[in-house]
């Protein structure tokens, strides 16, 4: 009990003294709260020793009092170490002190990294997606995609892989189960077959780089629908002027219909050079086709060399196809 009585007492000295502090900075509390005094007098000395007597203990020292006094006046004072004043010296406000900011003394570090966005309207959505600077922001966005229903039933999403300067690009229509899965494009047995007609090629896939006009997996690997494709298209059109490839490849009746707005069937479309981006396209069979139609592979073939003669390099020794 009487250990709990002088805790009280201390805090009232130290609500006191608190007051006492501001008053003489010409600040009265009235009426229920705190303001500055109109008539700028400052309360008599006799009535602040009453008021420090009636507490029951020690009264501040001036060197609390100017502590106290700095730490209401300034809340970070007690977090800025100063040198002591010399004898008789003022104290200097904590704000005359220069408070010395560690990013001017260290080397400066790699720049921060753009807060993740979410991505809902479309409007929106492509303004954001216009000012990706690189690939992996707009990896970064397409991971925030909810633009479309189709990012309800991801497992993740697939924003496309290779070389971020490839003069060839290659474009399918939507990713599969196992893209779902690992959240690359063309894992499966179709990606399978597209290395080979890369390798024929004489390339690898790092050197080329391959996406699907959109970045989710449809819901029993259905056709996406063409909202769908609208939604996704403002990513395939920054990935490719962020790539800037040579030529594009698009991969079956989807990923070329979506790309060109037209209903052409494929079999008339395949191997006539059209135009996306300002950037010439090629379109042909996607690999999945070619599984199941494998007298496809020699018309594919036709349309890879016309790609390598487009690009300037030559068609393998000893290549007759994937």
């Amino acid at each position: 009990m009487i250990e709990n009585r002088k805790k009280w007492q201390e805090l009232l000295r130290q609500t006191r003294a608190y007051l006492e502090v501001l008053r003489d900075g010409g600040i009265v509390f009235a009426e229920g709260r705190f303001a500055k005094s109109t008539a700028g007098i400052e309360p008599p000395a006799a009535e602040r020793v009453e008021s420090a007597k009636a507490g029951r203990s020690r009264p501040m020292t001036a060197e609390e009092r100017a502590a106290l006094k700095a730490a209401l006046t300034d809340p970070y004072a007690r977090l800025v170490p100063r040198p002591p004043a010399a004898a008789g010296a003022p104290l200097a406000h904590p704000a005359a002190t220069p408070i010395k900011r560690s990013r001017e003394t260290s080397a400066p570090g790699p720049p921060a990294k753009p807060a993740k966005v979410t991505l809902k309207d479309r409007t929106e959505g492509a303004k954001v997606i216009a000012a990706a600077e690189d690939l992996e922001r707009l990896r970064d966005l397409i991971s925030g995609c909810y633009m479309c229903g189709l990012s309800a039933g991801r497992t993740h999403t697939v924003p496309g892989e290779g070389n971020p300067r490839a003069a060839l690009m290659f474009i399918g229509e939507a990713p599969g189960y196992h893209e779902d899965v690992q959240g690359r494009p063309f894992v499966g047995r179709a990606g399978e077959l597209l290395t080979k007609m890369i390798e024929a090629m004489g390339l690898r896939r790092e050197d080329v780089y391959i996406a699907n006009i959109v970045k989710c997996r449809p819901p029993g690997n259905r056709d996406p629908l063409p909202e769908e494709m609208l939604a996704c298209e403002p990513y395939l059109k920054r990935q490719i002027e962020l790539i800037r490839p040579k030529i594009i490849c698009a991969l079956g009746r989807i990923a070329i219909q979506g790309l060109l707005r037209e209903t052409t069937p494929i079999s008339q479309l395949r191997g006539q050079w059209r135009t996306y981006q300002n950037i010439p396209l090629m379109p042909t069979f996607h690999p999945a086709y070619l599984l199941r139609n494998p007298g496809g592979k020699r018309f594919a073939w036709e349309d890879l060399k016309a790609i390598l003669a487009r690009l300037g390099r030559p068609v393998p020794a000893g290549r007759s196809g994937p």
